[in-house]
């Protein structure tokens, strides 16, 4: 399973826990409360340890594409076609601002990485 699918089903468990403990404390169940209250916990505990892992795999990424030598901007009409442009370029990574990706980096434009000039 991808770590989002797993962070997904993590949040959907720890909204069901949370709607089960406040009926819970409305009932003044305090054993059902207690395991609840244990639950949730541990819940967040491994959202946070599946969010720090994803910040670390888009950091290595990250890197990864700002090492290469080559890197530039692309212009409207490149960015039109990409296809004709990522077969004319081997190597080519296109990091547009918006995704994960370019928010880590922090690029203003999309911006084409590659190995050689292009």
């Amino acid at each position: 399973m991808n770590l989002k699918q797993e962070l997904q089903d993590l949040n959907d468990k720890l909204d069901k826990s949370r709607r089960k403990l406040a009926a819970a404390e409305q009932r003044g169940d305090r054993a059902v409360i207690l395991q609840f209250k244990q639950e949730v916990n541990a819940v967040t505990k491994r959202i946070n340890s599946i969010k720090s892992q994803q910040t670390r795999d888009l950091g290595k990424t990250g890197q990864s594409v700002r090492d290469m030598p080559f890197k530039r901007a692309l212009t409207k009409a490149e960015q039109a076609d990409m296809g004709k442009l990522k077969k004319s370029v081997k190597g080519l990574v296109v990091v547009h601002p918006m995704t994960a990706l370019g928010r880590e980096m922090r690029i203003k434009d999309v911006t084409g990485f590659a190995p050689v000039a292009f």
